[in-house]
């Protein structure tokens, strides 16, 4: 782990750089309340490309600042921390939060980007989101994130998934216990504001977008609708999966985004 000092904040990341040093660049960013851990399988099966995972603003070994989080600033933060690393261009894969991130961080600067994928995200908000995020706030104020991880547990992964993988479950459910209440109300922020579906005709690198078919959070009809805004954009539903996809269905996962990819 490495903690590099971007856009005014400390960013903690994964950085693995490949020796061949033409190999393109893979930056992963994760959903709220998690870390970069959550991309553990995709990180082992990419190796033959050069590598970056970051913990988000808010979240895991980052700062974690009090105080709302726009989502031009979680976007600049993703740039500054390509320009300390000395990344001029990279294929962008976000999650959720992290998904929102790089549809923002493309729209403002598309020249850093070689491609987006995008998962289990949306690009904008359903009439009455603001309710819930409410009550999700109050919680985590009043009871910690720990009041929390049971509901985003059962948004978050099936029942079948539940029941068989609970080592992995269990894991997931300490990083969102673990995540600081600040950095989950400043990203909340970013994530209840999120209104780019009209911009995104602008974006014009290759872009994937995948959804877990039983993703009640971000779900397939939000997926449709970006990759239909997006000229050209791929769209891969996976079955059995929900919020996290990439753990849910890893194997699959990886595939779409190994038939994506260009080859190393």
């Amino acid at each position: 782990m490495q903690r590099i000092h971007a856009n005014g904040i400390d960013i903690a990341c994964h950085v693995k750089a490949h020796a061949d040093t033409a190999r393109p660049w893979l930056v992963f960013a994760h959903s709220l309340a998690c870390d970069h851990t959550m991309w553990a399988p995709q990180l082992a099966a990419f190796a033959d490309y050069s590598l970056l995972a970051y913990d988000l603003r808010g979240h895991g070994g980052s700062s974690a600042p009090e105080g709302d989080y726009p989502l031009e600033l979680l976007a600049d933060d993703l740039t500054a921390l390509l320009d300390a690393r000395g990344i001029g261009r990279c294929h962008f894969i976000g999650l959720s939060l992290g998904g929102m991130v790089g549809q923002m961080a493309a729209l403002r600067h598309p020249q850093r980007f070689a491609s987006l994928t995008l998962a289990d995200t949306t690009s904008r908000q359903p009439q009455g989101v603001q309710a819930i995020w409410e009550e999700r706030l109050a919680i985590a104020r009043s009871k910690g994130m720990d009041g929390l991880v049971g509901s985003t547990i059962e948004r978050w992964f099936t029942p079948a998934f539940r029941a068989s993988h609970a080592a992995e479950v269990a894991r997931i459910a300490a990083l969102i216990r673990s995540t600081p209440v600040a950095g989950y109300a400043g990203c909340a922020h970013a994530v209840r504001q999120i209104d780019l579906t009209e911009q995104l005709p602008r974006i014009g690198c290759p872009v994937l977008v995948i959804v877990g078919r039983d993703d009640a959070a971000t779900t397939p009809a939000m997926a449709t609708d970006i990759a239909q805004a997006i000229p050209g954009a791929r769209l891969v539903v996976l079955d059995n999966a929900a919020h996290l996809s990439n753990l849910e269905q890893a194997e699959a996962f990886t595939a779409a985004l190994r038939a994506f990819l260009p080859s190393p």
